[in-house]
């Protein structure tokens, strides 16, 4: 027995010492778009319903090119578990190519779609007009944001967890002070929001790329290494379409119903994705465990993992909840001061505090899944979500006048059918494959 206790408390602390440095990492960029969404609040409502339609077209490629960080661990973790380190550096070496290629064809067509896209997303075309303004210059940055992805994705499968924090506070550090000086200090506005968006990823790409070149790993593209990223990249890709399919429709319907709707949406929104990164902080350091722990064929370990972490993550996901009901009066100011806004912002806060204990678990269960390369089952789960939960309630919330209480309805019926799917998943035991290479 005491044995047994030892070995846990063994397991938790090696959770822990992953998941801090995960935290900063995960938090940085969500906190820095946090100050930026302050910083554009004060601007006024359609400012901020602009950059609300334009962030979270940005946000797609994050969300759409998991595979680079979140398939990246998958495929690392499973060789340095094996013992395989530069085997598992390569891979990072490829998916660092493949997101520089992405992101230039991204860059291209973002200049390109940026005006329809704007358009048929927001509701006034004065936003229309302010959000394509804004992603225009944003989406300059898309292959840094891609190559960052890859850094944090291959430097997480080896355990490295402190170097992706340093490179992304300094990006982030030097944009945080830099948005206030250009949308003041210099006038320009909500493109000096965009203008700081792309510095902070232009040096922290840099400095993941200078990681790569001190690993004295070969450098040059392998095609066949890329075509085998790009197999695990198809599920990825389908459940970060999903998840963009609910996000986007809620903004959508949101700014549909109005720019202070849509400004309420973007706080509550913007402070859902935040506490999401801080939760995913355990997932990301699980990811890696259980990743290590199949590729050393200990089944039995990755299993304990992955039930040490669901506690885990209830029990986080419950103290943000108490933390954030308790800030209800005072945290929507920080972001806006417009009056109707605020108004707004009850209608979505409570759904956003009840849902937190759920979304640690699910969080919590996707990183377990995504570490043991269980793509295919949550990619699954997550479009039955998003079609038999969120997209009907949301898109009725448009049509019967719900406004964010609809809106966060859906949001409440996506999590509870992934609940459901997760857990199931993981008594059945059918995701601990072992081996370095699933």
């Amino acid at each position: 027995m005491a044995e047994h206790a030892d070995r846990a408390r063994s397991t938790l602390r090696e959770l822990f010492s992953l998941a801090v440095p995960a935290l900063g990492v995960l938090t940085a960029e969500p906190l820095y778009l946090l100050v930026d969404t302050a910083v554009v609040g004060h601007l006024g409502a359609v400012p901020l319903a602009a950059f609300s339609v334009a962030s979270i077209v940005l946000a797609q490629i994050a969300t759409q090119m998991t595979f680079l960080s979140s398939g990246t661990t998958a495929r690392t973790a499973r060789l340095h578990g094996g013992g395989r380190r530069a085997d598992a550096v390569a891979v990072g070496v490829q998916a660092t190519w493949l997101g520089l290629l992405v992101g230039l064809v991204l860059v291209i067509a973002g200049q390109l779609l940026a005006a329809p896209i704007a358009r048929a997303l927001a509701g006034d075309e004065q936003v229309a007009a302010s959000a394509v303004e804004w992603l225009r210059i944003a989406l300059l940055g898309a292959p840094m944001i891609l190559i960052a992805m890859a850094g944090n994705g291959w430097m997480r499968g080896v355990q490295d967890m402190w170097r992706p924090l340093r490179f992304m506070l300094i990006g982030n550090g030097i944009s945080a002070v830099l948005c206030p000086v250009l949308v003041y200090g210099l006038g320009w506005g909500l493109s000096g929001s965009a203008v700081a968006n792309v510095v902070a990823q232009l040096v922290a790409a840099g400095l993941f790329v200078r990681a790569l070149l001190v690993e004295k790993v070969p450098l040059a593209p392998a095609p066949a290494a890329i075509r085998a990223q790009l197999g695990l990249a198809r599920d990825l890709v389908l459940l970060g379409l999903a998840f963009q399919a609910c996000w986007v429709s809620a903004t959508v319907v949101a700014a549909h119903t109005s720019a202070p709707v849509a400004g309420a949406h973007q706080v509550v929104f913007r402070l859902w994705m935040f506490l999401a990164y801080v939760l995913d902080a355990l997932a990301i350091a699980a990811q890696a465990l259980v990743g290590a722990a199949l590729g050393a064929n200990d089944g039995e370990r990755a299993r304990r993992l992955a039930w040490q972490v669901t506690g885990c993550g209830l029990v986080f996901g419950a103290l943000l909840g108490a933390v954030f009901a308790a800030l209800a009066g005072v945290l929507p100011y920080a972001f806006t001061t417009d009056a109707v806004v605020l108004a707004e912002i009850p209608g979505a806060w409570w759904f956003f505090v009840a849902l937190q204990p759920i979304g640690g678990v699910v969080f919590a269960l996707d990183g377990v899944l995504l570490g043991a390369g269980d793509a295919a089952y949550m990619r699954s789960a997550t479009l039955c979500a998003a079609t038999l939960g969120f997209l009907p309630v949301v898109w009725a919330s448009l049509k019967f006048d719900w406004g964010l209480v609809g809106i966060w309805s859906g949001l409440s019926a996506f999590l509870m059918i992934r609940l459901i799917a997760v857990l199931a998943r993981l008594r059945s035991g059918r995701w601990a494959v072992l081996g370095t290479l699933r």
